[in-house]
């Protein structure tokens, strides 16, 4: 029995119960007070993936798939990215891991449909990237795809290892889209139904590509923050300072997911020369005032009912005066 067997079967419970806390939204799991540590956290994920990864060989192996070795030099990445950030470097878990154990799980091909004596990546960008700095063959199974197949495949095995943030999924689901798959393909691809599809398909279409770049994956930012960003960010005064925000170094130095929460702080702040509009009206509900301030100009404007129609002109009376009060207490202060 190989190394991984004997951990998938002693930790195979501990992996499902950890996976499936992992699986709930960031901010659902702060609702029902499940926060997990983070050792136990990392370890629930690393035996989740080694538990999904003994699935997969299996069931290529079962498939009656042939594995085979290819040069990596000749296989070309997927025609829709799903990934934010695919950098593998040679100190990543998974470099270390193929180097000391082999490529245990082989990845996914068809022959290109443009180049000849080359393939297409379905799903294992990673492992791909990880065995090229390696300077090794690749193992892969070639399978003869559709597009759609192609993307259905990339997207399944995406959501069954949960690498995929929110943002990457909406941004794979809106690449998809203008490719011209339709909603059953994408639904499919990303294991999902037409609802949260459509939520989907609304984030990734109100914030800017350059600014989802800029923020990264924010693995740990769920449906409901990047909702609330993709209403905020609407005001082209808003998307201004954002992009400004994004250029700094303090932005720069950040983790993704501090990004995100520095962007949305910026939401929240009153930008400087904006205009602040505030309403005021009597207790009888008699008399309303909007008001707006620019920081260079002041604007009242009432609306009165009948009973109180000539307050403006007596308010008008009392200027001198209101004002006079105003100075005194200044020179006072």
């Amino acid at each position: 029995m190989s190394r991984r067997d004997k951990l998938t079967g002693i930790f195979a419970d501990t992996s499902r119960e950890l996976a499936a806390a992992n699986s709930l939204d960031a901010e659902e799991a702060n609702d029902r007070s499940r926060v997990l540590a983070g050792p136990v956290r990392t370890m629930g994920l690393a035996l989740d993936r080694l538990d999904q990864e003994a699935r997969d060989l299996q069931a290529a192996l079962q498939s009656g798939d042939t594995v085979v070795e290819l040069d990596p030099e000749l296989i070309e990445i997927s025609f829709v990215r799903d990934r934010l950030d695919e950098a593998v470097t040679e100190d990543d878990p998974l470099v270390q891991s193929i180097a000391e154990n082999g490529q245990e799980v082989p990845i996914l091909v068809r022959q290109h449909p443009e180049l000849n004596g080359r393939y297409q990546v379905a799903y294992g960008h990673r492992r791909l990237i990880a065995v090229r700095l390696l300077g090794r063959k690749v193992r892969a199974v070639v399978r003869p795809l559709t597009d759609a197949q192609l993307v259905v495949a990339q997207g399944i095995e995406n959501t069954a290892r949960k690498d995929l943030s929110y943002i990457e999924r909406a941004l794979f689901a809106l690449s998809l889209e203008a490719k011209g798959f339709g909603r059953d393909v994408i639904m499919q691809a990303l294991n999902t139904d037409k609802t949260e599809l459509s939520k989907l398909l609304s984030v990734a279409r109100a914030i800017p590509a350059d600014l989802v770049r800029a923020i990264g994956p924010a693995p740990s930012i769920g449906r409901r923050k990047w909702m609330e960003l993709s209403e905020k960010i609407a005001d082209e005064q808003h998307l201004d300072r954002l992009r400004k925000a994004a250029a700094s170094e303090q932005f720069m130095a950040l983790a993704s997911d501090d990004r995100f929460a520095f962007m949305l702080a910026k939401l929240a702040q009153q930008p400087k020369g904006s205009s602040e509009v505030t309403q005021w009206h009597t207790r009888d509900g008699k008399l309303t005032a909007r008001i707006k301030n620019t920081g260079k100009a002041y604007s009242l404007s009432l609306k009165a009912t009948a009973a109180t129609v000539g307050f403006g002109t007596f308010l008008s009376g009392k200027l001198d005066e209101i004002y006079a009060e105003w100075q005194a207490q200044n020179t006072k202060e």
